[in-house]
């Protein structure tokens, strides 16, 4: 099973389809949002895939996000999301909260953690938890997002 994760759309439209049809190619099972979603105009845009928001420090107090995301069908997981796909457990959150962030890679808990924030691609394993940041689709260079095999955990690095 193939899951998406983006992060850090910022509300930027245009980057963002742009991603969408990117992660058409790999058609994934799932798509997991990092945070920092900043409009609900980029909601809709995820409709091909179940997918699940966390939020970021932009998206705080953002009702017509979270609204967004309801009226969509997708899941928002709040300030911290956590799934278990094709026998991996998955935790993500934005990662601003970064003593969080710390101590859910060190707990040992997950098999895979995701977070954005920093707008910087992050591809790391600490023990037994492959520690995961796709980059940002808005403010980075290059703008990317990462897929990820759950069978095997391999993650492949998309630059849009």
């Amino acid at each position: 099973m193939l899951l998406g994760v983006v992060s850090d759309t910022h509300g930027h439209v245009d980057y963002t389809r742009e991603a969408v049809r990117m992660l058409e190619g790999f058609a994934p099972a799932a798509v997991i949002h990092c945070g920092d979603i900043g409009s609900p105009e980029i909601v809709p845009l995820f409709a091909a895939w179940p997918t699940h928001f966390v939020l970021g420090n932009v998206d705080e107090g953002a009702d017509e996000i979270e609204e967004a995301i309801a009226a969509a069908g997708q899941t928002n997981h709040g300030m911290f999301g956590q799934l278990s796909l094709s026998g991996c457990r998955i935790a993500f959150l934005h990662g601003h909260d970064t003593q969080r962030l710390r101590e859910t890679i060190r707990s040992g808990a997950w098999d895979l953690v995701c977070s954005g924030h920093t707008h910087k691609r992050d591809l790391r394993r600490e023990k037994k938890t492959v520690v995961l940041n796709p980059g940002a689709l808005y403010r980075a260079t290059p703008h990317s997002l990462a897929i990820v095999d759950l069978a095997t955990l391999d993650v492949t690095s998309v630059t849009l």
